[in-house]
């Protein structure tokens, strides 16, 4: 069997395995929570339910915690799809999903929507207010470091990176000061924003158009993870082999960032999702890109989906924000990790 047909089967198999967990992982979290929903007794496998037992069941799983937690699978894919390229970009294990400079810009787009009062009331400007003031932050800041970063249509790696700082870094101070200036109120909403927490409001709609694009952009990242694979070895070493150095590190940042700035732009910030997941696929399944960013997907979905489970659940009936829960469970595993295993997340 030839190399191409080995890795085609390890891709197709590790991605049900972990299909078939994430499935898991969405029944469990359909099913708990302040009413405990018996999905499985919805799906016809255990006992029936009377009429309006049933009926109720039904308008909490389907009204209230499917879309948030399909929300969530599709946070910690595009989270995690985009830790996986740009640690591959940089050749950074220690990168994540917001070192590039469009998380800042996304949040200040969030933060002042919410100093603005789009995020109070009913109705479509309540809705999409903080998302759509977060997502064209996002935009605008992908041009301006895009613009920043580019020298006679070239990128640096170092020139990302240290722009991308700079950026978040002015980026931040610009939401201190609306912080200071915002009601307690205002203050409030803002501080859980940026804590990162799954909104529930959102319809089938919206998740799905979200869903649709991240798909859509994480199959074009997997197209370039031979490419990828080549540029471990360096940027010349990449070169040798025909990779378009220059191409690669342009639609990279272009569609990492853009997963980046979608996903804040709908949950603020969201900590550790695209930087411990990518690091423990790499200890199990090796540094193959053409299986980490398929297992990435899923992989990241399952880490999120639980993580905003326990965020559900664990003061209840208090909530509390789902970036403390990835930050605290994340944090000392990755620790861990860099302790036990530090040596073997070196590239070449």
């Amino acid at each position: 069997m030839s190399h191409e047909h080995l890795t085609s089967g390890r891709v197709l198999t590790r991605t049900t395995i972990l299909a078939v967990v994430l499935l898991a992982c969405l029944i469990l979290a359909g099913s708990v929570g302040a009413v405990r929903v018996p999905v499985l007794n919805l799906l016809g496998l255990g006992e029936s339910l009377d009429g309006e037992d049933r009926l109720l069941f039904l308008r909490i799983l389907f009204e209230v915690r499917l879309p948030r937690v399909l929300l969530a699978a599709i946070l910690g894919g595009a989270l995690t799809v985009a830790g996986i390229v740009f640690q591959a970009l940089l050749r950074n294990p220690l990168a994540d999903p917001y070192i590039l400079g469009v998380s800042g810009g996304a949040s200040l787009g969030g933060v002042t929507a919410l100093l603005l009062g789009l995020g109070a009331g009913t109705g479509l400007v309540s809705q999409f207010g903080v998302p759509g003031f977060a997502f064209l932050g996002a935009l605008l800041s992908l041009i301006l470091i895009e613009r920043i970063a580019s020298h006679d249509g070239r990128f640096t790696v170092h020139t990302i990176l240290l722009t991308g700082v700079i950026f978040n870094a002015f980026c931040a101070a610009l939401i201190f000061f609306i912080q200071s200036i915002a009601s307690l109120e205002q203050l409030h909403a803002i501080v859980f924003y940026l804590m990162g927490q799954v909104p529930d409001d959102l319809g089938y709609l919206s998740i799905g158009g979200f869903a649709l694009v991240s798909t859509a952009v994480a199959i074009s990242l997997f197209a370039m993870a031979r490419d990828y694979n080549a540029m471990a070895m360096g940027e010349e070493g990449a070169i040798q082999v025909g990779v378009d150095i220059e191409r690669i590190k342009r639609r990279t940042f272009f569609l990492g960032s853009l997963l980046t700035g979608m996903a804040v732009s709908v949950a603020g910030l969201i900590g550790f999702v695209g930087l411990v997941v990518p690091h423990l696929l790499r200890i199990i399944l090796g540094p193959d890109h053409r299986l980490l960013i398929p297992t990435g997907f899923i992989g990241g979905a399952v880490f999120l989906v639980l993580a905003d489970l326990l965020a559900r659940t664990l003061a209840a009936p208090n909530e509390i924000p789902v970036g403390v829960v990835t930050a605290l469970v994340g944090g000392p595993f990755f620790l861990y990790l860099l302790r036990s295993k530090g040596r073997d997340y070196a590239f070449s």
